[in-house]
């Protein structure tokens, strides 16, 4: 009886514990950092539940907000586009340790911008 009792909760434990509904949830919330490069400034956007990201970026040199939109991975890997309209990438990780990083790029206003940027979680 015991044997079972063990087997059954084994299986539970595989079945019941999923790694993308474990992970998405350590991301959820308010991140803002920095951005620095041909155009500097500061960040900031939401990961809700599912991933989605939405949020702004502005730009400390043209004194303009840019609208960045996107979604994030259950591993942390951070896919959105930034701009005003969207003609550019802000990519990067967010790790469980509140931490971010990345690349952005924005091909408006002319001439193109890129840069890193890095932040944490809120």
């Amino acid at each position: 009886m015991k044997k079972l009792f063990l087997l059954f909760l084994m299986a539970f434990l595989f079945i019941g514990c999923s790694s993308e509904d474990d992970t998405i949830y350590d991301y959820v919330g308010t991140w803002s950092g920095s951005y620095e490069g041909s155009d500097k400034g500061v960040w900031n956007f939401v990961v809700d539940t599912e991933g989605k990201v939405s949020g702004t970026m502005h730009s400390d040199l043209n004194n303009e907000n840019y609208v960045i939109s996107g979604n994030l991975s259950p591993s942390g890997d951070l896919n959105a586009v930034v701009g005003l309209p969207s003609k550019g990438d802000f990519r990067g990780t967010l790790s469980t340790d509140k931490k971010g990083n990345g690349n952005w790029s924005n091909s408006l206003p002319n001439p193109a911008k890129a840069g890193t940027w890095k932040g944490d979680k809120k």
